[in-house]
């Protein structure tokens, strides 16, 4: 029996954690997070939904922040995602190393595209608002081999 497991992709929380981001994260399995955390209680508050795999964004600094790394691997059944801040900065191919899934941040703008195989997903921003840009995150789902992602905006 294939299980299906239920992941949230969120960015640029910058230190706010909304209780409309809350609720739409009630029942996932896991969450990953692409960088400018903002304040270590954003990672406390999300790891009470679900267990958190979190990167460091430009805009993370200080003590807390220096445990947070700046790339990470998450395996979630048989799909492997590839997490980084800043997508300008991807240093490899993710098609020839095997990552069926890459996560980024930073531009706030959210994303999802397919490329040479590869699902590229930027969940856009669940922090404050910046500019125009809607308040989103992304939901993907991974069911044996079968990955699908669907952008979720988010009213203030």
């Amino acid at each position: 029996m294939v299980t299906e497991k239920r992941v949230a992709l969120v960015s640029d929380t910058h230190g706010l954690v909304r209780p409309s981001v809350l609720r739409k994260l009630e029942g996932v399995d896991r969450i990953v997070h692409a960088g400018d955390v903002g304040a270590p209680a954003v990672l406390e508050e999300l790891a009470r939904i679900a267990p958190v795999t979190a990167i460091r964004g430009n805009n993370d600094q200080g003590e807390w922040a220096k445990s947070l790394p700046d790339t990470e691997v998450v395996e979630i059944g048989s799909a492997c995602l590839y997490v980084l801040h800043d997508l300008a900065e991807l240093d490899l191919d993710p098609a020839a190393a095997g990552f069926q899934v890459v996560v980024s941040g930073h531009s706030h703008r959210p994303k999802i595209e397919r490329r040479d195989g590869v699902l590229y997903v930027n969940p856009g921003s669940i922090g404050p608002r910046r500019f125009s840009l809607p308040i989103a995150l992304a939901l993907l789902r991974v069911r044996g081999s079968e990955l699908d992602a669907r952008l979720v905006e988010l009213e203030d």
